[in-house]
């Protein structure tokens, strides 16, 4: 287990609800936390963005077409116009035959938000933008919350983490995929001893053309590095028991449910809500 607090409230296998788990209901909003958190799950996953005027918020795409009743660029839209926009518009379980959340009043939340509607819950974090910089924006908020021990900073390009690290040294982070690249690398050629990321976990794919996220050489590289190894996007049930057979420390998945099923953890609601 890693030394950082973060993952001293770690589970055998952490349960993480991947944009609160949104093949249940919609992505990135706070009533996909509330449900995720009541289910039981361990961590939730998101998003962040800024808006036109600076506002950090819980969004994955650059454009809110997918989501929402809208169009255009996040970025192109005011905090309070980003508001008016009905969140959980285009979620559907049925290809599109019914809208369920439609006018329910399921709107994208600020990253102040949510910190404050789960001070005790464990997230993970990803910077999905890049210009303008978010980086200061987003350790100035886990600070201001006091939300250091219960944050895990991720972004695909390294470069932001790297800036992140520097200046918000007591957050949790992951690696970024050049970074998780380069040490599935050095793990795969017996080299792993050699390079000691300043990292807490590592999230990679099962699967990414020649890359096996649980190639035993990675797995026995990031233990010896104490890094935790997160698997995304995982909804089969198959899969999710060959991974807990295989002892990775997380999975990332859009049907928590079923996950906790597995494990035989039953859905509660308790003190991390």
């Amino acid at each position: 287990m890693s030394d950082h607090p973060f993952f001293q409230q770690s589970a055998d296998v952490d349960v993480i609800a991947h944009r609160g788990g949104w093949r249940l209901w919609p992505e990135n909003t706070l009533y996909a936390f509330r449900r995720a958190v009541d289910l039981g799950v361990d961590m939730l996953e998101m998003d962040i963005r800024s808006t036109k005027d600076g506002h950090l918020v819980v969004f994955h795409d650059e454009t809110v077409a997918r989501t929402t009743d809208g169009n255009g660029r996040v970025a192109d839209f005011a905090l309070a116009e980003l508001k008016q926009l009905d969140a959980g518009y285009q979620w559907s379980s049925d290809n599109g035959a019914t809208f369920p959340f439609r006018g329910k009043g399921i709107v994208v939340p600020t990253l102040d938000e949510v910190f404050a509607a789960f001070p005790h819950m464990r997230m993970t974090l990803e910077i999905k933008q890049k210009d303008p910089d978010i980086v200061a924006a987003f350790g100035n908020a886990i600070r201001r919350h006091g939300m250091q021990h219960r944050v895990l900073a991720a972004c695909f390009d390294s470069g932001p983490l790297k800036r992140f690290r520097k200046r918000f040294p007591e957050v949790a982070t992951s690696m970024g995929m050049t970074e998780g690249m380069f040490f599935f690398a050095l793990c795969y050629l017996h080299l792993s001893a050699v390079y000691h990321p300043p990292v807490e976990a590592l999230q990679f794919p099962l699967k990414m053309g020649p890359i096996n996220g649980i190639h035993p050489r990675l797995l026995s590289g990031a233990r010896k590095n104490n890094i935790q190894v997160q698997i995304w996007t995982v909804d089969d049930e198959a899969k999710m028991h060959m991974l807990i057979e295989t002892g990775v420390n997380g999975i990332i998945t859009r049907r928590p449910d079923r996950l906790l099923k597995i494990l035989g953890r039953e859905a509660s609601t308790d003190e991390r809500r």
